[in-house]
């Protein structure tokens, strides 16, 4: 099984000419060989706010300051260290306690904005970052964050930090410091255009503290570092709480200004989805959001809904919906057929599902970044696509091309035997056929046997049904349900055959998409190439987005990717909602607007009685 698996990957080596290809075309064009320091950064453009903004769009500046707010979740924590693979981490840290460079503006695709740093600096080809460090910023011992800590962070995160870390800081071939306060990164020649910003977003981390030679192991120590919270209390695995820090040093910033209103957050944890949802009409956490048409539906009637104690709010959002599927491990033999694998998309009956599980509230997914401007679904390729394409048209079937294709559709009633006798000619043309009731490989009379693993009763009630189907076809599948330890123990090192996932996408998709289906991830545990894509068409679109310089070009390379990644029928998509559904607490305050990726709760506050006015 692996030895097959082992072969395919070795062809990442192949890759590097059309990868050099594509970073030498960015390279040739013009450049400039310094640019002004700005306040602010945008992947493509400019930043939607001036040097002189005061704040961003979705907040109030006006927030009043105290109170607190709980937060429910799933499962459990048994560490406060949210940079590592080992272990797991404890919700927030990353949010409440680790700063970073720049702060990402949630009006825009891709804006970055001064934090830690004053300004950035980067020149027209970005071959290089400049950054100076803020001269009032300080970690909440005390001490200033310097330009020595920046590059100890960067060190650090790129020998010992979660994969995704390690692959984008492994990237700078230098680092210079200028003087006290600026610092430089420049990157190797096969550098792509999203990488400054990338730096922009690296933790920092003081140097003072953190020791290489234990980084890696998990603690339970609250952590010092930069940001606007610290860690008041924990019970490991239950609860987590934070509380404001009066000293913080960046209150003052357009960044901040109108967010982190709320005196303590507390983050409870909770066995399963049902528990978690009593604990919500119980009022022991305050704002929920909500996934389940069924529940949304009907759930929302207990008596703290209908005397206006609890508010039920839908949001519009502008980003993509992300894709969420079932996905095939094709590091697993079973599932490296591609006949296979859309057999077993033929057999999913997603009217059925959507009718007798979810109230016929869900939309089927049918791009990895449907509903946006970024999704191939529906539009036919351009000719900057085509131009892309073209070495790869054998793999690609037609409909994806012209924008035709459409996941199968069946007629709701669950008895669907056109689609059944389509699956079973392409599973005999994969070398399975049915004997004795039992879908049997023709050659080694093994039967097709798989395990769905599960980690909520949510996750379970859909694959339980989406056996059902199989089960027609002679296909055994074995759902079990584990906990949220074992579940993320196993999907980091793949050990599964088919898991439900989700990969939230953005209005700028970058680095993070090798980190998803790039080749080297497929081989590299702890990435979310969880289906073990290896395919150098991707890697090439992938360094195409990467390289473009205007939005237009940007756009045509999204769509480039997305149609290779339905072409190879990696997962089995499912569905999105429509809208965000939100429910909240009446005491829990927000702003009129929300940003353009939804409600964004550090930018919420406690309306009742206050600790504070202001800060």
């Amino acid at each position: 099984m692996k030895q097959n698996y082992l072969l395919r990957s070795s062809r990442i080596a192949g890759y590097s000419l059309a990868l050099f290809l594509i970073a030498i075309q960015s390279l040739a064009l013009p450049t400039q060989s310094r640019a002004e320091p700005r306040h602010g950064i945008a992947m493509h453009g400019e930043p939607l706010h001036g040097p002189e903004f005061e704040n961003f769009n979705y907040v109030n500046p006006d927030a009043p300051i105290g109170g607190d707010i709980t937060f429910g979740s799933i499962g459990s924590f048994d560490s406060l260290n949210p940079l590592i693979v080992r272990g797991v981490s404890a919700s927030g840290l990353r949010d409440y306690t680790f700063e970073s460079l720049m702060a990402r503006s949630f009006d825009e695709p891709f804006s970055l904005y001064g934090l830690i740093a004053e300004w950035i600096d980067v020149p027209d080809d970005r071959s290089s970052v400049t950054f100076r460090i803020r001269e009032e910023a300080r970690f909440s011992d005390g001490m200033p964050v310097t330009v020595e800590d920046v590059i100890f962070s960067h060190a650090l995160l790129r020998d010992h930090g979660r994969p995704n870390h390690r692959y984008y800081y492994s990237r700078v071939a230098s680092v210079e410091r200028l003087d006290d306060r600026t610092v430089k990164f420049v990157f190797d020649p096969d550098g792509d255009r999203e990488l400054a910003l990338i730096m922009g977003l690296m933790p920092i981390l003081p140097k003072h503290i953190f020791d290489p030679e234990t980084f890696e192991q998990t603690t339970l120590v609250p952590p010092i570092a930069s940001g606007p919270y610290l860690v008041q209390s924990v019970d490991p695995g239950s609860r987590i709480v934070y509380r404001r820090n009066p000293d913080y040093w960046g209150w003052h910033l357009p960044v901040n200004r109108g967010r982190y209103n709320f005196e303590t957050i507390t983050i409870d944890y909770y066995r399963d989805s049902s528990t978690l949802f009593e604990a919500f009409k119980k009022g022991l956490y305050h704002v929920r959001s909500e996934g389940d048409p069924g529940r949304w539906s009907q759930g929302y009637d207990f008596p703290a809904v209908t005397d206006g104690r609890v508010i039920l709010e839908s949001y519009d959002t502008g980003v993509p919906s992300g894709m969420s599927a079932l996905v095939f491990n094709t590091r697993r033999d079973i599932f490296l057929d591609i006949r296979v694998r859309r057999a077993l998309t033929l057999l999913f009956d997603f009217e059925w599902i959507n009718k007798n599980l979810f109230f016929g509230a869900y939309s089927r997914t049918q791009s990895y970044f449907d509903k946006s401007e970024l999704s191939s679904h529906g539009q036919p390729a351009s000719d900057s696509e085509l131009s892309l394409l073209e070495p790869y048209m054998a793999n690609i079937p037609p409909d994806i091309i012209n924008g035709s294709f459409n996941l199968p559709v069946s007629d709701g009633t669950g008895r669907n035997r056109r689609t059944l006798r389509a699956a079973l000619q392409l599973l005999e043309e994969a070398g399975w056929v049915i004997r004795d009731g039992k879908l049997t490989n023709s050659s080694t009379g093994e039967l097709f046997v798989f395990e769905l693993l599960v980690v909520s009763r949510d996750q379970e009630r859909l694959a339980l049904s989406f056996a059902s189907s199989l089960e027609k076809a002679g296909i055994d599948v074995q759902v079990r349900l584990v906990d949220s330890s074992q579940y993320q123990q196993r999907r980091q090192s793949y050990d599964f055959d088919m898991i439900q996932n989700f990969w939230y996408a953005s209005l700028s998709p970058g680095n993070e998409q090798s980190f998803y289906w790039g080749g080297e991830s497929a081989t590299t545990e702890g990435t979310r190439n969880y289906m073990g894509v290896v395919d150098p068409a991707i890697d090439v679109m992938i360094a195409a987005m990467l390289a473009a310089r205007d939005r237009p070009e940007f756009v045509d390379a999204v769509r480039a990717l997305d149609r290779m990644l339905m072409s190879g029928s990696y997962v089995l998509p499912l569905f999105h909602l429509p809208q965000q559904w939100v429910a909240r607490w009446s005491f829990i305050g927000r702003p009129d607007a929300p940003s353009l990726y939804g409600y964004k709760t550090d930018a919420w506050w406690y309306q009742g009685e206050l600790v504070s006015e202001s800060q």
